[in-house]
This record gives C-alpha cells, structure tokens and sequence, in this order.
C-alpha cells in the first residue's frame, strides 16, 4: 500500500483512467480523446461504458406502467365473485400477454417483476381481509412468509408464460410467409 503522498495524481482523476482505457483501446490521447471522453459521458455515466450494440436491460417507465396494469388486472380477476383466485392470475396472464403482443422489445425482466409484485400483494392481502383480523394476523405470523412467496412465485410464473405466448404472437403475425 502506498503512502497518500506517494500515490499517482493521475490515480486520483478518472479521467485519466478513461484516458488511459482510450489508449489501450487503441485511441489517442491527442485531441480524439477529449472528444471520445465528451461522447462517453454526454448520456448516462453507465450506457457510456457499455459497448454500442447493448441496450439496457430494464426500463423504469415499462415496468411502473406493467405494475400499475397488474395490480389493476388483479383486482378486476379478484372481484369476479366465483373465480376470484383463478381470475387474479388470468388478469396477471392477460396484461402479460399484451405486453407482449404490444411491445416491441422484449420486457421479461419488467413483467416477471410486476406480476410477481402484484400477485404477492394480493395473496398478503387476500388473507388479512379473508378472515377475522385476530386470526389473520396469527396466521400471517406463522405463514406469512410462505403465503407471500406462493404467491409471489406463481405470479412470477404466469406473468413469464403469458409474455412469452404474447411474443410470440407477435412473432408469428409480423413474420414474413
């Protein structure tokens, strides 16, 4: 370990680092690197670093627009009074499917993650309004961490197959025969 006097003032500059990532990658450190140092950060910090042929894997905005879909989707499924738990992953399979059939980017990631969300949610509160409250709350002491994770786990999957079944819909309409 250095002393803090005897450390590389280009060590502490992280431009320098760039630089010197520039010259490895086969750059100049004349004039080019100014500019390619200027293109790099003119974005975000991270889609700078990344090569230009990768997209980033989650969207913010697609998967707050899915949540707020599935959650409504789970209690429209829930209200239907025969079929309340089977509606509750019919709407999960449903807003799935359409954002696979609508999107043109596939969201996996983003829908695995909202239907899981919501469908935990809803099994957490299923069982507190389903039964008296002294009662649910013991049982959410005892099992709710296993309520949860069915729950979670099978919206998870519901929400994985109907986008996969809506991508490729999408697949098949917009090929060419």
């Amino acid at each position: 370990m250095q002393r803090s006097d005897e450390r590389d003032a280009d060590a502490d500059d992280p431009a320098a680092l760039l630089d010197d990532m520039d010259d490895d990658l086969g750059g100049s450190a004349g004039g080019d690197s100014g500019a390619a140092r200027e293109k790099s950060t003119s974005g975000s910090r991270l889609r700078g670093l990344l090569p230009s042929g990768i997209a980033p894997a989650f969207s913010l905005r697609s998967f707050l627009v899915i949540l707020l879909a599935s959650l409504a989707a789970v209690i429209a499924g829930g209200a239907v009074p025969i079929v309340g738990a089977i509606g509750r992953f019919l709407g999960l399979f449903a807003v799935a499917f359409a954002a696979g059939v609508i999107g043109s980017r596939s969201r996996y990631l983003e829908v695995g993650l909202a239907g899981a969300g919501a469908a935990g949610a809803a099994f957490l509160l299923g069982t507190l309004t389903s039964v008296f409250a002294p009662i649910a709350v013991r049982i959410l002491a005892d099992y709710g961490v296993a309520i949860v994770g069915v729950g979670t786990g099978a919206g998870l999957l519901v929400s994985i197959l109907g986008h996969y079944f809506g991508r490729d819909l999408r697949d098949g309409v917009t090929r060419e025969v």
